[in-house]
């Protein structure tokens, strides 16, 4: 059977505050090899070009660490998601920090002109900062701010240095000048946000779906009240970042926050967007080996969650077809 699924590979970590997420991807293929299991043989990951050894040097940019960097390869990591976009009809990207997103928000904008884009945001945190807000400046905290084209001036807290405001402002032009709409944002599993990032998602009414509406009303109610949210969206995008789970599962990503998703959870929600005709791209990020406490467990559970993940995305492009 031919595929109809790609996988694109993002090992950048310089947006993250912990060092590690590049490896998340090996971390899977690890796996993979232990279980004797094709997963990536079948689906050979098509990789993009970083620029981790930044990483050596202190960034300058206090506000928004390696922007410079970062602005460097978002052009790239973006053309190179919206080629895999136009070629195959569902897409996986495997990524190191979050921060990247934000080039995949704008790839999928890209490719598919005239569609409105929907975006599910699996996570622990709102990553709705931008170099005026950030307590951290880290840029996997800011990545749907920049795919909003959100500064909130409104909350600003810092005063960026001019080459940040400068990189800030060509990353929020990916797309044209285009952005999301923050009606077309929906969370699952939020928990973990600050005061600025609240303010956004008051002022906006971006819908939460909570760990304590999942473990209520089910994986399936849950799936369909977020594709109720977007239902005048034309795709959908699914953004799941392993710290949406438990840190209870594991210490393996940058920012564990308590009280997450199960593994099971995770696993069925993310199955049941997939299988919806609506989802054309999904993204896992932030597995980080280096900090794990339990051997390789957090790419493990994540690894079963991917194989779940593909195999949906399949089942949806084929009765597309159908």
């Amino acid at each position: 059977m031919e595929r109809k699924v790609n996988i694109v590979g993002v090992p950048s970590e310089i947006g993250a505050g912990t060092r590690g997420a590049s490896l998340g991807i090996e971390a899977l293929k690890v796996v993979g090899w232990t279980q004797h299991n094709p997963l990536f043989k079948h689906y050979p990951i098509q990789y993009v070009p970083h620029e981790n050894d930044v990483l050596y040097d202190e960034s300058p940019y206090r506000h928004a660490h390696y922007i410079d960097a970062y602005t460097r390869i978002a052009h790239g990591i973006s053309r190179e998601i919206e080629k895999s976009l136009r070629t195959y009809t569902r897409n996986v990207v495997l990524a190191g920090d979050h921060s990247t997103a934000a080039a995949t928000i704008f790839a999928l904008m890209r490719a598919y002109p005239g569609k409105r884009l929907g975006v599910v945001w699996i996570d622990a945190h709102a990553d709705l900062h931008s170099p005026y807000t950030t307590p951290s400046g880290n840029m996997h905290g800011m990545p749907l701010a920049l795919a909003l084209g959100e500064d909130n001036l409104a909350c600003k807290r810092n005063d960026p240095q001019a080459e940040t405001i400068e990189c800030w402002n060509k990353l929020k032009d990916l797309a044209g000048g285009k952005h999301i709409l923050p009606e077309d944002i929906v969370f699952i599993g939020l928990r973990s946000f600050e005061p600025e990032e609240a303010f956004l998602i008051e002022r906006n009414h971006i819908p939460h779906i909570s760990v304590e509406d999942v473990r209520r009303h089910g994986a399936a109610h849950t799936v369909n009240q977020a594709l109720q949210y977007l239902e005048n969206c034309d795709i959908v995008y699914v953004s799941f970042d392993v710290d949406s789970m438990d840190s209870a599962i594991s210490k393996g990503t940058g920012t564990p926050v308590a009280n997450g998703l199960t593994a099971e959870e995770a696993q069925e929600i993310n199955r049941l967007l997939c299988e919806n005709e609506k989802v054309v791209c999904w993204e896992m990020v932030e597995i980080n080996p280096t900090l794990d406490d339990k051997g390789n467990r957090m790419a493990e559970v994540a690894f079963g969650i991917l194989q779940t993940a593909i195999q949906a995305l399949e089942k949806a492009a084929a009765a597309v077809l159908s």
